[in-house]
């Protein structure tokens, strides 16, 4: 398909010798006489380029740029000029002209011009589509207290640079929380690099994150640029990251520490990246247990992150259900089932071990093996667990008069949580937490919890 270019210029000798020398290079062309009516053919159909001249009758080129990028038109604008003065040529820049171009125009430089700003439209789009896709897969499904509780974090810490540590349960979507922050960070324009540590063989993880020059060692038939290399401006997200080798360890911590690294057989190479790193793990033991860097875990744990299981939140079992469902159709070029409130209060009554992995695969399963469209309760597969169902009425999260008192009773739940897991340690529980242990003393007094252990350290 050609690309369309509109030529707005008031001579129409102008126009009709750009038109003739552009559609002989292939693209398709329309022209104007004004800026009036650019801006209403722009509003009808979408140009890839708008030729606009600056001395117009009536609406000059300067205003009818300023109204195409407030009616947010994405098209790349070059400027045209018989006798242009610094001052309009900084105007034009800064309302996001491509370039300026002076009159009498020399066709050769006008094409150079033309194929240089359809790259940058290309590439413009390109990243409009990568931000779009990257939003839509970090899409974080959900209504329960707990989830608008995260999506609130991930506004607030999302804009920053902070490192970020993303704890909980294998299948939460730690790394959906990753691209979210990336997704809604600065750096959104530029990929979120992914390394899964646990997935990477010991004597390979160091060339995945810091690459290798040819020849650096046997078998290094090619340089190999490394994950924080290719992360340089934009987010590496390190999934499993309690996993690592103390060795590794030690050199991702020296990397924290001077935005510098080293590539295999290579010199020092300076770095600009956000970390996000995720784990499955209680590193706090890992630490006691000599398995993980306490100076690398603080580096890291600037800002926590705590996903809840599945268990914690089944009152977005429907919204997920109905998620996955439409996604896995689209997938798979199938109709979308249709999940009766039975099969629904069935799938919203299991404590799911796998958390939302475990359910995605269930609906996914679904969708690829029932021969129906419609899904009672038993069509839904067998349970590996039936012993994790619980008997709670569906209506339970819903009980509460108030949003106040709904979020008080999550924290509630959620501290006690804590608590349990930590043999009723306050210190402990806090730091899992992410706050201050006088915090926690605070919200426990305020919420009438009480810790059953008297143990502290």
């Amino acid at each position: 398909m050609a690309y369309s270019i509109l030529i707005v210029d008031d001579e129409r000798g102008i126009r009709e010798t750009l038109s003739a020398v552009l559609e002989d290079e292939g693209y398709a062309v329309s022209a104007v006489k004004s800026g009036e009516e650019c801006l209403r053919l722009v509003k009808g159909r979408s140009f890839d380029l708008i030729l606009l001249d600056v001395w117009l009758p009536r609406m000059d080129g300067i205003e009818t740029l300023k109204s195409l990028r407030d009616e947010d038109a994405e098209c790349v604008v070059v400027m045209i000029s018989g006798h242009a003065t610094i001052d309009t040529a900084v105007r034009a820049t800064k309302l996001g002209a491509f370039d300026f171009i002076e009159k009498p125009l020399s066709l050769e430089k006008l094409l150079v011009i033309v194929r240089n700003a359809l790259k940058q439209a290309e590439l413009e789009q390109s990243n409009r589509t990568f931000v779009k896709t990257l939003r839509e897969q970090s899409a974080l499904i959900g209504d329960s207290i707990a989830m608008r509780a995260l999506r609130q974090q991930i506004a607030v810490v999302a804009p920053t640079a902070g490192r970020v540590l993303i704890t909980g349960e294998s299948g939460t979507g730690k790394e959906l929380v990753a691209r979210a922050i990336h997704a809604a960070s600065p750096r959104a324009a530029r990929p979120l690099v992914e390394l899964n540590c646990a997935a990477i063989p010991e004597e390979l993880i160091e060339s995945e994150l810091f690459g290798h020059t040819r020849g650096s060692f046997t078998g290094a038939t090619s340089a190999k640029r490394g994950k924080f290399a290719q992360a340089h401006r934009a987010t590496l997200f390190l999934d499993e990251v309690g996993d690592m080798s103390a060795r590794v360890q030690a050199k991702v911590l020296r990397v924290l520490e001077e935005s510098s690294f080293e590539p295999i057989g290579g010199s020092l190479t300076h770095t600009d990246v956000r970390i996000i790193a995720a784990t499955n793990k209680q590193l706090d033991h890992a630490i006691a247990a000599g398995a993980f860097r306490a100076d690398l875990f603080h580096r890291l744990h600037v800002i926590p992150f705590q996903v809840p299981p599945l268990r914690d939140r089944l009152e977005d079992v429907p919204s997920l259900v109905a998620h996955f469902n439409h996604r896995f159709a689209e997938t798979h070029d199938k109709t979308p089932k249709v999940f009766t409130t039975e099969a629904l209060e069935t799938l919203g009554r299991y404590h799911y071990p796998g958390n939302v992995r475990e359910l995605r695969n269930i609906v996914e399963r679904i969708l690829i093996t029932h021969p129906a469209t419609h899904v009672e309760a038993a069509d839904l597969p067998p349970f590996a667990d039936t012993s994790t169902f619980r008997d709670a009425d569906m209506t339970a999260p819903f009980r509460f008069p108030s949003f106040r008192e709904a979020n008080e009773s999550y924290q509630r739940e959620f501290i006690r949580q804590k608590l349990a897991e930590t043999d009723g340690n306050v210190t402990r529980a806090a730091e899992l937490m992410g706050v201050d242990r006088s915090h926690l003393y605070r919200r426990m007094r305020a919420l009438g919890v009480e810790a059953k252990s008297k143990v502290e350290g």
